[in-house]
């Protein structure tokens, strides 16, 4: 199968579709990638050496001398960037980047369904869907790359790393386009239970709906008070344990942290829930306290074949840490 080339940080720098990736995937992910510029030829060349513009381009990011000793980057058609190289324009460089060392997430990922065209898992707490950040090797999408040997494998929509319950994975690139469009549209129905403190003068089933905003790069959404509704969600207190309420939560949309927000608005904040009411620091690796939200059930018809689908995951509120 042919290697898909991944564009990381470092494919932003320039424009340009590159041609077929010569690097195979490694720990489930595929080589980043840079192009350097386009120039007029008759122009003396911006930079001596290919050398010369990898440490312009990636200045302290990666250990450049390192893997350029190493034969770590490479041309499209597989030779290995040479340091003096001389300068050429519209090329494509292609590389491995030294992933750090992670802590493990605790909690075993089941399978609830495999076949040719999709996965779905029961995602434990504190488990990143995709890789992003500090959370690479211990990510959904890395894990079952490498289990099952699809490197094509792609989420049809994500989770919250903390959030737990089913997760929908498409095998192969061909397959997205039906499934992620699943989501895209609605056409899936979803349950969710949240695990929240009692309000005895609140009935249910009630339905919340609002105008939910997040603004890139803040870790909070807020609503916007008086703008079109964007966000809706049908509540019901569905039992009581430990003193609190679980609730059955069936978004209508799927704003970010939507779940989390509306039931914070209504004076019941999801237990240990770490941004809402309130911002509360938490190690990144301590995973004692998981959110009581869990994305429990799923049903949809399949895009492909028009069967019926329906997957419930096996874990219950409140979730325990896992050891």
């Amino acid at each position: 199968m042919r290697s898909s080339c991944r564009i990381g940080d470092a494919g932003t720098y320039d424009a340009g579709v590159p041609p077929r990736c010569p690097l195979p995937s490694r720990h489930g992910l595929d080589a980043a990638w840079l192009r350097t510029p386009d120039r007029d030829r008759t122009a003396p060349a911006p930079w001596p050496t290919m050398g010369d513009w990898l440490r312009e381009r990636l200045p302290g990011r990666l250990d450049i001398e390192g893997m350029l000793a190493d034969r770590r980057f490479v041309y499209d058609s597989g030779r290995p960037v040479g340091d003096d190289d001389p300068y050429l324009p519209h090329t494509f460089v292609w590389f491995h980047r030294d992933l750090r060392d992670e802590v493990p997430v605790p909690g075993a990922l089941p399978i609830l369904y495999h076949d040719d065209r999709i996965v779905v898992v029961d995602k434990p707490p504190f488990l990143a869907t995709i890789p992003r950040g500090r959370h690479i090797r211990e990510s959904v999408v890395v894990k079952l790359r490498a289990q099952l040997g699809l490197p094509e494998l792609t989420p049809a929509h994500r989770l919250d790393r903390i959030t737990s319950g089913i997760l929908v994975l498409v095998a192969e690139r061909r397959w997205r386009g039906a499934y992620q469009t699943l989501f895209q549209q609605r056409r899936v129905e979803k349950v969710y239970r949240a695990l929240a403190p009692v309000d005895e003068s609140l009935v249910t089933p009630r339905t919340v709906h609002n105008h939910i905003q997040k603004t890139r790069g803040d870790w909070r959404a807020y609503v916007v008070d008086g703008a079109p509704v964007n966000a809706e969600t049908e509540l019901m207190l569905e039992s009581r344990v430990d003193g609190h309420g679980v609730y059955r939560l069936l978004p209508r949309t799927g704003r970010t942290h939507q779940l989390r927000l509306h039931l914070a608005g209504l004076g019941l904040p999801i237990v240990d829930d770490p941004l809402y009411p309130s911002i509360t620091r938490t190690d990144p690796d301590d995973f004692s306290r998981p959110l009581q939200l869990l994305a429990s059930e799923l049903s949809f018809d399949d895009p492909v074949d028009g069967s019926p689908r329906h997957y419930a995951s096996a874990r219950r509120l409140p979730l325990r840490s896992e050891q």
